[in-house]
């Protein structure tokens, strides 16, 4: 068996391997059923998904010839720690300064990654993806996730 393209190898390989992990791990909670979902409804679903997914990927990978072998390139590094550091930093931040701010500075933080990033296209995703985010789990969902920073009382 020749792999035709490395890419989509080792990335259909790496979706398989992510979903199946999450279908298996998701056993450990209640299922549910679909009437009433139970934690591990969604997991299970999308570990699936992801995983045949990542089979289609595989399948191309291996049938359908590519250029040159479709090499995996170098690991790009900044946009990589940048995106790692905002995530843990969204969750360091969330509890003491809630949603309004922490929100804005993954956002911020995340788009500096880029080798396009502009402020105005930032700020703007930012407001926006802000905004969308309160109204899907805090209103909408009833989540129970601090908008204000703790020091205004929360």
């Amino acid at each position: 068996m020749k792999i035709k393209s490395q890419r989509d190898f080792w990335s259909g390989l790496m979706f398989v391997l992510v979903g199946l992990t999450f279908a298996v791990a998701s056993r450990e909670y209640n299922f549910g059923s679909s009437a009433r979902p139970g934690p591990a409804y969604f997991p299970f679903g999308l570990g699936v998904l992801l995983a045949i997914l990542g089979g289609m990927v595989l399948f191309k990978a291996l049938t359908l010839e590519s250029e040159g072998g479709d090499p995996i390139g170098a690991i790009a590094w900044r946009p990589l720690l940048v995106i790692v550091a905002a995530i843990v930093l969204f969750g360091l931040m969330l509890p003491r300064f809630g949603l309004l701010i922490t929100l804005p500075v993954l956002i911020l933080l995340s788009a500096m990654a880029s080798d396009e990033f502009r402020w105005k296209d930032a700020v703007l995703n930012s407001v926006i993806l802000t905004f969308g985010s309160w109204v899907i789990f805090v209103w909408g969902l009833k989540l129970v996730i601090p908008v204000w920073p703790t020091i205004f009382g929360g």
